[in-house]
């Protein structure tokens, strides 16, 4: 049985809709968890679309903080979480979902899109992760919950590799060997670090794609009914709501029409 959130804070990176990270998630999961009561920092670049969804989460009755932040910045991601327990005292989840996705081919492939993947699917999270475990570790040793939890959102290209996505399949896998090494380095301490793997999305993640890129996206995914985003928000809740003996290591959501 889900337990609420109450008294406890969330941080979400790549939480505003629109942009280029995890789009529609981020902001998803924001307004889910903040509606079981939890307080929510918002992290990402385009502060007028946080100012939106924190007006959409008090509106409702909920607590939000907005910061502007870019993540594949360090001193920016550790301001972020600073900024958060400064606000609201603690830090109970961090929920890693800022990033990107350019595929293609690696031949002649841009390089400097091999860059941005790697500082915000890798770098990003990881700086987030160093930054936040003091606070979750310290969170996890009082109430009201006596648990903590870290959600990195990776995807099923973190689990299967195909032509055309090797630099993203890359930091993805990266991102699950991360998370699984974290995990079993605090896990007897009550942080719990879980692993999300979605899908086919209906978000703004392939739109920053080139043409030619964004055309066979859609030929691959254009007669599978996707996933939404409130789909993922739901399975996040799901990991961070179960009782403290409950650890969710990993979760793979798939559209029920996608095959790989």
């Amino acid at each position: 049985m889900a337990e609420r959130l109450d008294g406890t804070v969330a941080l979400v990176t790549g939480a505003s809709s629109g942009t280029g990270a995890s789009s529609g998630i981020g902001e998803a999961t924001a307004l889910v968890l903040a509606e079981h009561g939890a307080a929510v920092a918002l992290a990402a670049r385009r502060v007028d679309r946080l100012t939106t969804l924190s007006a959409r989460i008090r509106d409702a009755g909920g607590t939000a903080l907005v910061l502007d932040s870019d993540v594949t910045d360090e001193a920016q991601a550790r301001d972020a979480v600073d900024r958060t327990v400064a606000e609201f005292g603690r830090l109970d989840t961090l929920v890693n979902n800022a990033g990107v996705m350019l595929l293609g081919p690696v031949v002649d492939a841009p390089v400097e899109e091999w860059q941005r993947m790697v500082q915000v699917n890798l770098l990003g999270l990881a700086y987030c992760a160093h930054a936040a475990l003091p606070h979750l570790l310290r969170a996890a040793d009082s109430g009201p919950r006596r648990v903590a939890d870290m959600v990195n959102v990776s995807s099923v290209a973190g689990r299967v590799a195909r032509e055309g996505s090797g630099v993203y399949n890359a930091t993805k896998h990266a991102v699950g060997a991360f998370s699984e090494a974290l995990r079993q380095e605090v896990t007897r301490r009550h942080v719990r670090v879980s692993l999300v793997e979605p899908g086919a999305v209906t978000t703004e993640l392939s739109s920053h794609n080139r043409p030619e890129i964004r055309a066979a996206i859609q030929q691959r995914f254009g007669d599978v009914e996707r996933l939404q985003a409130t789909d993922i928000a739901d399975a996040i809740h799901y990991i961070v709501s179960r009782p403290r003996r409950v650890a969710v290591n990993e979760m793979l959501v798939r559209p029920t029409e996608q095959q790989g």
